[in-house]
């Protein structure tokens, strides 16, 4: 008898203590996305333990085994809408209320994407003031790093409004704004970034070790007070965690700090993305801002952001399923944080809306570099996206440089011809390469009729030597 005393003894407090819990990115306010397999995970202290999910869009529980006290499973998730909410049953009950299911994105980089309408915005007051958007809901990842992959992370949804939006990233927000608004479905945006980061922070360690240039890249990243430095390091505290959340896609904006190592970018930026969907275990689109003009360096004609401004259009053009929103129009020569995020988040939406969203007639992208023609003493440059014609703001074309087989460039006479661009310059009389706003600073005025900007290049694949 004492002993069956003794076992319902232990067996209660077993049950008393025992518990279910879940990651923070699963709560209430959190959109799902839609029509797709949402997976639902957490841990247990019960062994073995049965668990059952049931989403209020369907009746129908589904159910899955814990082992070592980690369970997981997915639940199909219907059309966009909502308000529902998700029970999970165990030897305890949590339920989560007011979930959307819509479009959830993921908005990373570094200070330009975590920029925030407190830190600095056009129009911030107004803006913030007319930021009541229930359907539209917010994640912020804290910035945190770690040596190791972590499968959770602080954090939780609540829904936009003035309050809650003057906090969170302009860029993710105005990005969301416009989905939102002409596609009329909830977005969820989780926003994980840290201002100063280079990218190889954010791409798992090993797959950086394990390239030697990479490898050696990553130490010319100067270490700082406030922010990693180490590969790897911010993608275990505020990336991994949120593997297991579906999502469809990601935006990003970074790039200032891999000036130090700016000839590796052509590798590890297409390496972070292809990791993400590596891990993601999904090829979702990818859409980013190639990083502004800015004056790094006074009075010197610096290329080391021109080269990472190239590595991104490099990206774009040979990673599939990416896009680049160009913002060499909208910076600031004297401030690294430019303030029109607007415009910045609605280019990157117009990318999203025509090329993940299949919506018509959306112009999504200006001029991009297609090919070039010597004849005799010029070359004429062509390009995508420029069908309707191209156009200067202002009356002289601006930023075309041109030279001939001794590789020094000169500023170039540049005209317009329906959709193609003349380069010449006396000094050069057998020309053989055209650049196009090609250093840091420069500030080119040439677009499409649809009045997008036209992406710096360079014809030439000549070895750049940096100081």
């Amino acid at each position: 008898m004492k002993k069956l005393l003794f076992f319902v003894l232990v067996l209660l407090v077993n049950i008393s203590f025992a518990k279910i819990w879940t990651p923070s990115i699963l709560s209430d306010n959190m959109v799902l996305q839609q029509q797709s397999n949402a997976t639902i995970w957490g841990w247990t202290t019960a062994t073995n333990e049965t668990i059952t999910i049931i989403g209020s869009w369907n009746s129908e529980g589904i159910t899955t085994k814990a082992y070592q006290g980690v369970w997981s499973t997915e639940i199909p998730t219907p059309a966009a809408g909502g308000p529902y909410t998700i029970t999970i049953k165990g030897h305890e009950e949590l339920t989560f209320s007011n979930v959307m299911i819509g479009e959830v994105w993921i908005a990373s980089g570094q200070s330009n994407m975590q920029w925030t309408p407190n830190m600095g915005l056009d129009n911030a007051e107004e803006e913030v003031k007319n930021a009541n958007y229930a359907d539209i809901r917010f994640f912020q990842v804290p910035q945190r790093i770690s040596n190791t992959p972590q499968d959770d992370t602080p954090g939780e949804w609540v829904l936009c409004s003035p309050e809650s939006m003057q906090n969170f990233s302009s860029v993710a927000y105005f990005f969301g704004k416009k989905l939102h608004k002409q596609m009329s479905v909830p977005i969820g945006l989780i926003s994980s970034n840290w201002g100063g980061t280079p990218v190889e922070v954010w791409i798992p360690k090993g797959r950086i070790s394990q390239d030697e240039e990479l490898n050696e890249a990553s130490k010319q990243i100067s270490e700082f007070e406030w922010w990693p430095h180490l590969p790897g390091t911010a993608y275990n505290g505020m990336i991994h965690p949120l593997l297991k959340f579906n999502i469809a896609g990601a935006i990003w904006y970074q790039g200032e700090s891999n000036r130090a190592n700016s000839k590796s970018y052509y590798k590890s930026f297409p390496l972070l993305i292809a990791s993400w969907r590596e891990l993601w275990k999904k090829d979702f689109p990818f859409y980013f801002a190639q990083i502004a003009p800015f004056d790094y360096e006074k009075d010197k004609k610096d290329i080391k952001a021109a080269i990472v401004r190239d590595a991104q259009l490099f990206t774009m053009l040979n990673v599939p399923n990416t896009g680049m929103a160009v913002t060499n129009d909208i910076g600031n020569l004297k401030d690294i944080h430019p303030t029109n995020k607007q415009e910045v988040g609605r280019r990157l939406a117009l990318w999203a809306l025509a090329k993940t969203y299949g919506v018509k007639d959306v112009a999504f992208t200006g001029p991009v570099y297609k090919g070039m023609e010597i004849k005799r003493n010029k070359i004429i440059v062509t390009f995508d996206y420029a069908e309707s014609g191209l156009k200067a703001d202002g009356k002289t074309l601006e930023e075309f440089y041109i030279a001939g087989l001794d590789k020094e460039f000169y500023k170039a006479n540049a005209r317009i011809k329906g959709n193609t661009v003349e380069v010449s310059s006396s000094k050069v009389k057998e020309p053989v390469a055209v650049r196009f706003a090609f250093y840091d600073k420069a500030l080119p005025n040439l677009y499409n009729e649809s009045g997008l900007p036209a992406s710096s290049f360079r014809t030439d694949d000549w070895e750049i030597v940096l100081e």
